[in-house]
């Protein structure tokens, strides 16, 4: 035995024996109490005496490994429980196994496959210095959690370090990258700075999202990491909506790309696959063929929950075999390995298309430093794991020997390590916080007073156009344009084939317009997408398959890498399947630190008419629920003059909107369009306004509304001039939800001193309530009366017309508190 190799065998003894006195928790370890101990080579887990390395047998006395034959099942193995090894080490995913996977799966042969039979030294020193960079990085972040430096939720990668170093070795810096929330070391193996990183957690205005993020949200456009995504699985459509805009750089500028071999690649825990979103996933990379890589790190542990407590079959990489995407399984204690097979799936996906490459590793640490860990053999298994399977030993003691690689080039990549991670510390402690004032900078890409007539198309655009869209194809959408346009001159142009009009001349006009929406082909339910798809092709107008969170997360993915997405929602309550997508949406931009814009365009049928006998879930008040998102530009339109004004805007702003059409007047209510036209996303209409006399008299009422109350209050102008010609109403269309026009309404109440709010969302949350609240804030003084809310109940929207009057407010109600608040009834 060699001196170095005495020294560092006594050290491990000493640090074993200390780390697992008391509980065993590394978190409590005094190792990380240490100002400096962070940075010292020993700082990582070290293994006990008794381990054996992947090339010797393990001594009797120690848990002697089951073999993939004989190994029973997880749960009926108590021998293997009481030592921690509720999933052993594999001995069947070495590189000779995983070429014959390749082999079989992939369909890569012996000659093709021998290419990748050798990692050199340099090579492997590299990705060496890449797993003691994220060992040191994430021990560091450890320490400086227990101090307050680093704040909120915090998760580390101690133990999966062949992940970030099968990164840094097959990834380029092209590539698009998309993580969870456990992302620290994947963005430094992606060429993140790790000063800016650190400074991120420090919340620190030098951190890579100017301290808006935190650990969870890292994310470098340079870099173009993408994400740091908090919400267990979201990634998985937003990395399809990345590929995709992969493929459009490609079909747009087919000369500049011929040579363009960019992947995504999307990170993914074992447990985080279990969700539908990765069966909706696999099947659009598959039906696009889209050069997409989902790397699933298997560590057992969905959170803390051993994962086969919880998923019948933990096999991820074959879960692509019924959409004939491949995969396959490596042991990703064995970093040599992990290169070899990372280096030949990662050039099948440039080649070929999409593949699946799950990981076989452990996790040292808890979900976070404040989780106990009382999930089934937890901590057992931490023990052993560390004991056990410590990827960074494993490579030390044994394939550093094998290619001839000595202590001194190891110590080298240590120092180099500690270096980096000591500089970033530093840097974070030095850089200031952010100014409070960034905060609501950060809200909205464009400001609220847009005027969007003066956006310019990209450059080129109308020779990419020319170029890319099928001269008959795009001579007949002009045609169709033409005939929209004639049909709005005659007043005879409904919502839906407003907004179509102002989509389809949006995708003409800028090519980085794409439109995704079931039922596509066909035009959906109004029209919106007609003729999209057979114009602009698959890939700019996608029919989706029936969930709507998936294509909306595959739109925000698209949107963060230069596109201009519209979704059309056929009704917005569908969207409730998008809630966490558009919430993420609405973040995207303030999160990043203003790094990545987020043109995306929601656009639907909604609201709750009188007697719409929809029934519950279609009537439910949507636009409510997501007002309480922030970054999202709410907007309304009931009529086809501001569904087409509106959209076009949308379409041109940078960041989230959605724009609610009423679903019962889509076809019914016909007029005009502005065409050439973008209207103000910030700004109510007065649709009419009371007369002086009224006014002077103390008879007139302003109202506020939306959607399909701008028809009733309408009726109700006809029923309150037959009643009582002298009662007027200010009437007021509220074609911005949010932001809030509240210079028209408090010009309104500053003559009527009257509001009457005819609403479309529940008295619980809604959009009335919200409005209500705000008046009441900042115009009390121009209240001569409480306000008068009319919204619909609580209570779910009922099929039947007799119970539904009790629940929804229409017109008639509108009259009586006009009426009431003339009379000062109140």
């Amino acid at each position: 035995m060699s001196p170095f190799v005495f020294i560092r065998l006594i050290m491990r003894i000493s640090m074993r024996l200390a780390l697992f006195a008391g509980a065993g928790l590394a978190t409590t370890s005094t190792a990380f109490l240490n100002p400096s101990s962070f940075l010292s080579t020993t700082s990582r887990p070290i293994q006990e005496t008794t381990r054996a390395t992947p090339l010797q047998a393990a001594p009797a006395a120690t848990a002697a490994r089951v073999t993939a034959t004989d190994r029973p099942t997880y749960n009926e193995d108590p021998e293997a429980m009481a030592r921690g090894q509720m999933r052993p080490r594999p001995e069947d995913l070495g590189w000779e196994q995983v070429k014959a996977q390749l082999n079989t799966a992939f369909g890569l042969t012996e000659n093709s496959l021998g290419k990748y039979d050798t990692v050199g030294k340099a090579d492997l020193l590299k990705a060496y210095t890449m797993m003691e960079v994220s060992r040191q990085f994430e021990n560091a972040c450890n320490q400086a959690y227990m101090q307050g430096k680093i704040r909120g939720f915090m998760h580390l990668d101690n133990g999966q370090e062949s992940i970030p170093a099968l990164v840094s070795d097959a990834i380029k810096a092209g590539d698009i990258k998309h993580s969870y929330y456990r992302e620290h070391t994947h963005a430094l193996a992606s060429g993140v700075p790790a000063e800016n990183v650190m400074a991120e957690l420090f919340a620190k205005v030098d951190g890579t999202c100017k301290g808006a993020g935190g650990s969870m949200h890292i994310y470098d456009v340079s870099k173009n990491f993408q994400g740091g995504w908090a919400l267990v699985s979201e990634q998985l459509p937003y990395a399809v909506g990345a590929a995709r805009s992969i493929l459009l750089d490609r079909e747009l500028d087919t000369e500049g790309k011929k040579d363009d071999d960019r992947i995504t690649i999307v990170f993914i825990g074992e447990g985080g696959a279990q969700n539908g979103r990765m069966a909706e996933c696999l099947n659009a990379a598959a039906k696009e063929g889209l050069p997409i890589l989902f790397l699933v790190i298997d560590n057992g542990r969905a959170i803390n929950t051993f994962t086969p407590d919880v998923a019948a079959n933990s096999d991820v990489f074959k879960a692509g075999m019924h959409y004939g995407i491949p995969g396959v399984k490596v042991d990703g204690q064995n970093m040599a390995d992990t290169l070899k097979t990372g280096r030949a799936v990662v050039d099948y996906v440039r080649e070929k298309g999409p593949a699946i490459l799950q990981v076989h590793t452990y996790r040292f640490t808890g979900h976070s430093p404040a989780d106990p860990e009382h999930e089934r053999g937890r901590k057992e298994e931490k023990r052993w794991a560390r004991a056990e399977a410590d990827p960074i030993v494993i490579f030390e003691e044994v394939t550093a020997p094998a290619n001839g690689i000595t202590e001194a080039d190891l110590e080298a990549c240590r120092a180099e390590a500690k270096a980096t991670v000591k500089k970033a510390v530093e840097f974070a402690d030095a850089s200031s916080p952010p100014p409070a004032g960034l905060a609501k900078e950060l809200e909205y890409p464009d400001a609220p007073n847009t005027d969007y007539n003066l956006r310019a198309p990209p450059a080129g655009a109308e020779a990419i156009t020319k170029k890319t869209v099928d001269g008959a194809a795009l001579a007949a959408c002009k045609e169709y344009i033409a005939l929209l346009r004639s049909n709005s001159e005659k007043n005879m142009l409904t919502i839906g084939d407003a907004v179509n009009l102002a989509i389809l001349e949006e995708m003409v006009r800028d090519p980085t317009t794409t439109i995704h929406a079931e039922d596509l082909q066909a035009g959906s339910s109004y029209n919106i997408p007609k003729l999209t798809q057979q114009t602009f092709g698959k890939l700019r107008a996608a029919d989706e398959i029936i969930d709507e969170g998936h294509f909306i997360g595959k739109a925000l993915g698209e949107a963060m890498n230069g596109y201009r997405p519209i979704v059309e929602l056929m009704n917005t309550n569908f969207g409730i399947y998008g809630l966490a997508e558009i919430s993420s949406a609405g973040n995207t931009y303030a999160t990043t630190g203003g790094q990545f814009l987020m043109p995306m365009t929601i656009i639907g049928a909604g609201g709750t008419a009188p007697n719409q006998a929809l029934g519950a879930e279609h009537s439910q008040p949507f636009h409510a629920y997501v007002m309480g998102i922030p970054g999202l530009k709410i907007c309304t339109a009931a009529s086809p003059y501001a569904a087409y004004g509106l959209t076009k805007s949308m379409i041109r702003d940078n960041g989230p909107g959605i724009l609610f059409l009423p679903v019962k007047l889509m076809k019914e209510i016909k007029g005009n369009a502005p065409v050439d036209q973008c209207l103000p996303m910030n700004k109510a209409v007065a649709l009419s306004a009371a007369s002086d006399a009224a006014v002077l008299a103390g008879k007139a009422v302003t109202v506020l509304t939306y959607l399909h109350g701008v028809k009733e209050s309408q009726i109700a102008q006809a029923a309150i001039a037959e009643r009582d010609p002298s009662v007027e109403i200010d009437l007021i269309e509220l074609r911005s939800l949010k932001p809030l026009d509240m210079d028209t309404i408090r010009a309104s109440l500053s003559r009527t001193h009257k509001l009457a709010i005819l609403d479309e969302s529940t008295s619980s949350g809604g959009v009335g309530a919200t409005i209500s609240a705000l008046v009441s804030e900042q115009c009390y003084d121009e209240l001569d009366a409480p306000v008068k809310r009319l919204c619909m109940d609580d209570a779910p929207v009922p099929y039947a017309s007799s119970m539904e009057k009790a629940v929804v407010k229409r017109s008639t109600d509108l009259v009586d508190a006009v009426f009431d608040l003339v009379a000062g009834r109140v």
